[in-house]
Protein backbone atom coordinates (compact mmCIF):
# COMPACT_ATOMS: atom_id res chain seq x y z
CA UNK A 1 0.00 0.00 0.00
CA UNK A 2 3.04 2.58 0.86
CA UNK A 3 4.13 2.58 -3.00
CA UNK A 4 0.27 3.72 -4.26
CA UNK A 5 0.49 5.98 -1.72
CA UNK A 6 3.68 7.46 -3.01
CA UNK A 7 3.01 7.39 -6.28
CA UNK A 8 0.02 8.91 -5.93
CA UNK A 9 1.62 11.90 -4.10
CA UNK A 10 4.33 12.13 -6.68
CA UNK A 11 1.42 12.26 -9.65
CA UNK A 12 -0.29 14.91 -7.61
CA UNK A 13 3.06 16.79 -7.11
CA UNK A 14 3.61 16.78 -10.87
CA UNK A 15 0.17 17.78 -11.48
CA UNK A 16 0.43 20.89 -9.63
CA UNK A 17 3.83 22.06 -10.60
CA UNK A 18 2.76 21.25 -13.77
CA UNK A 19 -0.36 23.90 -13.27
CA UNK A 20 1.55 26.49 -11.50
CA UNK A 21 3.05 28.12 -14.29
CA UNK A 22 -0.37 28.42 -15.99
CA UNK A 23 -1.23 30.35 -12.61
CA UNK A 24 2.01 32.47 -12.69
CA UNK A 25 1.64 33.43 -16.55
CA UNK A 26 -1.88 34.46 -15.95
CA UNK A 27 -1.12 36.01 -12.73
CA UNK A 28 1.87 38.10 -14.91
CA UNK A 29 -0.51 39.00 -17.55
CA UNK A 30 -3.45 40.20 -15.04
CA UNK A 31 -0.74 42.33 -12.95
CA UNK A 32 0.30 43.65 -16.90
CA UNK A 33 -3.11 44.54 -17.58
CA UNK A 34 -3.92 46.64 -14.45
CA UNK A 35 -0.78 48.48 -14.76
CA UNK A 36 -0.91 49.77 -18.17
CA UNK A 37 -4.75 50.45 -17.74
CA UNK A 38 -3.66 52.04 -14.67
CA UNK A 39 -1.03 53.91 -16.42
CA UNK A 40 -3.34 54.77 -19.69
CA UNK A 41 -6.12 56.02 -17.03
CA UNK A 42 -4.57 57.96 -14.67
CA UNK A 43 -1.02 59.34 -16.24
CA UNK A 44 -1.90 59.86 -19.69
CA UNK A 45 -5.73 60.34 -20.34
CA UNK A 46 -6.74 62.07 -17.49
CA UNK A 47 -4.13 64.65 -17.40
CA UNK A 48 -5.30 65.35 -21.37
CA UNK A 49 -9.04 65.03 -20.48
CA UNK A 50 -8.43 67.74 -17.39
CA UNK A 51 -6.77 69.97 -19.95
CA UNK A 52 -3.84 70.05 -17.29
CA UNK A 53 -1.29 73.19 -18.65
CA UNK A 54 1.73 70.55 -19.39
CA UNK A 55 -0.94 68.47 -21.58
CA UNK A 56 -1.90 71.26 -23.19
CA UNK A 57 1.24 72.73 -24.28
CA UNK A 58 2.46 69.63 -26.17
CA UNK A 59 -0.72 69.17 -28.37
CA UNK A 60 0.17 73.26 -28.70
CA UNK A 61 3.55 72.57 -29.63
CA UNK A 62 2.45 70.12 -32.23
CA UNK A 63 -0.24 72.27 -33.54
CA UNK A 64 -2.57 69.53 -33.27
CA UNK A 65 -5.36 71.61 -30.79
CA UNK A 66 -7.25 71.34 -27.93
CA UNK A 67 -10.01 68.53 -29.92
CA UNK A 68 -6.70 66.09 -31.02
CA UNK A 69 -5.92 66.71 -27.06
CA UNK A 70 -9.36 65.70 -25.97
CA UNK A 71 -9.20 62.60 -28.64
CA UNK A 72 -6.29 61.10 -27.69
CA UNK A 73 -7.46 61.09 -23.96
CA UNK A 74 -10.89 59.61 -25.25
CA UNK A 75 -8.63 56.65 -26.75
CA UNK A 76 -6.32 56.35 -24.29
CA UNK A 77 -9.14 55.91 -21.25
CA UNK A 78 -11.28 53.47 -24.33
CA UNK A 79 -7.98 51.72 -24.33
CA UNK A 80 -7.61 51.58 -20.70
CA UNK A 81 -11.14 49.72 -19.91
CA UNK A 82 -10.69 47.73 -22.88
CA UNK A 83 -7.37 46.09 -20.97
CA UNK A 84 -9.69 45.31 -18.56
CA UNK A 85 -12.01 43.37 -20.26
CA UNK A 86 -10.99 39.77 -20.77
CA UNK A 87 -12.68 39.81 -24.43
CA UNK A 88 -11.00 43.13 -25.41
CA UNK A 89 -7.79 42.76 -23.13
CA UNK A 90 -6.00 41.54 -26.74
CA UNK A 91 -7.73 43.81 -29.23
CA UNK A 92 -7.35 46.61 -26.84
CA UNK A 93 -3.55 46.16 -26.32
CA UNK A 94 -2.85 45.66 -30.01
CA UNK A 95 -4.93 48.96 -31.25
CA UNK A 96 -2.36 50.58 -28.09
CA UNK A 97 0.67 49.64 -29.92
CA UNK A 98 -0.95 51.08 -32.60
CA UNK A 99 -1.56 53.82 -31.18
CA UNK A 100 1.98 54.41 -29.15
CA UNK A 101 3.38 54.30 -32.95
CA UNK A 102 1.68 56.95 -34.19
CA UNK A 103 2.53 59.10 -31.21
CA UNK A 104 6.33 57.49 -31.84
CA UNK A 105 5.93 59.44 -35.17
CA UNK A 106 4.85 62.54 -33.32
CA UNK A 107 7.67 62.76 -30.63
CA UNK A 108 10.12 62.24 -33.95
CA UNK A 109 9.10 64.59 -36.30
CA UNK A 110 7.44 67.54 -34.18
CA UNK A 111 9.03 67.30 -30.68
CA UNK A 112 12.13 66.59 -32.80
CA UNK A 113 12.83 63.25 -31.26
CA UNK A 114 12.55 64.35 -27.47
CA UNK A 115 11.08 61.15 -25.29
CA UNK A 116 10.77 59.38 -28.82
CA UNK A 117 12.00 55.92 -27.49
CA UNK A 118 9.15 56.56 -24.42
CA UNK A 119 6.16 54.78 -26.51
CA UNK A 120 8.49 51.38 -27.29
CA UNK A 121 8.74 50.83 -23.31
CA UNK A 122 4.74 50.88 -22.88
CA UNK A 123 4.57 48.38 -26.36
CA UNK A 124 6.86 45.94 -24.62
CA UNK A 125 4.26 44.62 -22.16
CA UNK A 126 1.17 45.80 -24.06
CA UNK A 127 2.68 42.78 -26.57
CA UNK A 128 3.21 40.57 -23.51
CA UNK A 129 -0.73 41.29 -23.08
CA UNK A 130 -1.77 40.72 -26.83
CA UNK A 131 0.02 37.65 -27.62
CA UNK A 132 -1.94 36.11 -24.51
CA UNK A 133 -4.79 36.83 -25.69
CA UNK A 134 -4.26 35.83 -29.54
CA UNK A 135 -6.59 33.00 -29.35
CA UNK A 136 -9.74 35.05 -27.77
CA UNK A 137 -8.68 38.11 -30.28
CA UNK A 138 -8.65 35.49 -33.12
CA UNK A 139 -12.21 34.38 -32.07
CA UNK A 140 -13.60 38.00 -31.58
CA UNK A 141 -12.74 38.46 -35.21
CA UNK A 142 -14.43 35.04 -36.49
CA UNK A 143 -17.70 36.57 -34.76
CA UNK A 144 -20.02 36.99 -38.11
CA UNK A 145 -23.64 37.59 -37.82
CA UNK A 146 -25.75 34.67 -39.23
CA UNK A 147 -27.40 35.25 -42.67
CA UNK A 148 -30.71 36.22 -42.78
CA UNK A 149 -32.55 32.60 -44.73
Amino acid sequence: MPSTTASTTTASTATTAAARPGKVLLRTVWTLRILMALFFAVASALPKLLAVPAATTVFDAIGAGDWFMYLTGLVELAGAVGLLLPRLAGPAATALIAFLFCAFAVQLTAMHGENAGTPFLFMVPLAVIAWNRRTETAALLRLRPRPHR
